[in-house]
């Protein structure tokens, strides 16, 4: 964390990102291959309902659902919020609503945008909106760009029956990839800061709780079984034992990190409990339960860039397993 103290704590900027990919099964396949085609599709229960988002399972009795069906491009706003300052990735750069949009012949919601010019006045429940297509579209729920306004489209009492649909199409969408961000200022606390400032000096803090005498390594500034502040700074380390592991197999995109490798909890010498870190300098293969690691840092590294082993003999069991 690269931040100047402010008032006696850290605060920086922090995004938390990850892209999850996942595969679609048939429902879920046909109705985003639906919407590269500009065709909207649900899905209908046994009791006669049309979902739209569709589902492959029906939300009431769990039974699983197969009879796709074709709605309408208009429907009607069931409720909205108002969106005044858009953040990064959302829909519309300007102002927008999020609305609930019932197609036409569905009998549940679609969540998306609406754009509103007029600002805020102009939206309201009840009102006709059509959905507005993006020009490029890939199979995603962004290739609706937006519904806009439809005062010139029919009262939702005369909505068309939804019409059933094969879910055919050429060349189906059989995955997708959700981009998850999260951007927020974090500010660690007077506990956390010093161990961050501590870090930078290569020490650990932590701080041990008086009650229980367990020192808590990151710091938290309390003691979470005794709920009492932990101000007795105890340095651990460097050394540590490997508690429990696991075995990487699986790039993470933008790490520069070749897999396999091992992600550890390690005990620190002196800490009540263990935190994670990345085991290197052994092959994979060959890291264990009661290994001896110590901290590797980098040139201007504000914390460890992994531990490898010290040449010790591996730790007996019985040392740390109140910290498995």
């Amino acid at each position: 964390m690269n931040a100047a103290p402010a008032h006696g704590t850290l605060s920086a900027p922090l995004v938390v990102e990850f892209p999850f990919t996942r595969s679609l099964g048939p429902v879920q396949s046909a109705f985003l291959t639906g919407l590269r085609e500009r065709t909207v599709l649900g899905v209908r229960t046994a009791d006669g309902r049309t979902l739209v988002p569709p589902t492959e399972y029906d939300p009431e009795t769990a039974a699983e659902l197969r009879d796709l069906v074709e709605v309408g491009r208009t429907g009607t706003v069931t409720t909205w919020a108002w969106n005044s300052a858009p953040r990064r990735g959302q829909p519309l750069r300007h102002p927008f609503a999020w609305a609930l949009v019932r197609l036409d012949g569905a009998d549940t919601a679609l969540l998306h945008a609406l754009d509103a010019p007029d600002g805020p006045e102009q939206v309201r429940t009840g009102m006709r909106v059509r959905i507005r297509w993006a020009e490029e579209r890939s199979g995603a729920i962004t290739d609706i760009a937006c519904f806009e306004p439809a005062p010139d489209a029919a009262d939702d009492s005369t909505r068309p029956e939804a019409g059933p649909h094969s879910g055919a199409f050429a060349d189906p969408v059989h995955g997708i990839v959700a981009e998850a961000r999260l951007d927020y200022t974090y500010t660690p606390g007077r506990a956390q800061t010093r161990y961050l400032e501590a870090l930078a000096r290569h020490r650990t803090l932590g701080e041990r709780c008086p009650g229980c005498r367990k020192v808590y390594v990151p710091p938290r500034g309390a003691c979470p079984t005794c709920g009492v502040p932990t101000a007795d700074q105890v340095e651990v380390g460097p050394a540590g034992t490997v508690t429990t592991f696991c075995v990487v197999n699986i790039k993470a995109k933008g790490l520069d990190i070749e897999v396999p490798y091992v992600y550890a909890h390690i005990a620190l010498d002196g800490a009540g409990l263990a935190l994670h870190g990345r085991i290197a300098g052994i092959p994979y293969d060959q890291v264990r339960m009661g290994l001896r690691v110590e901290p590797v840092w980098t040139e201007g590294g504000r914390h460890p860039d992994h531990y490898r082993p010290t040449g010790e003999p591996d730790a007996a069991p019985e040392t740390y397993q109140e910290l498995l």
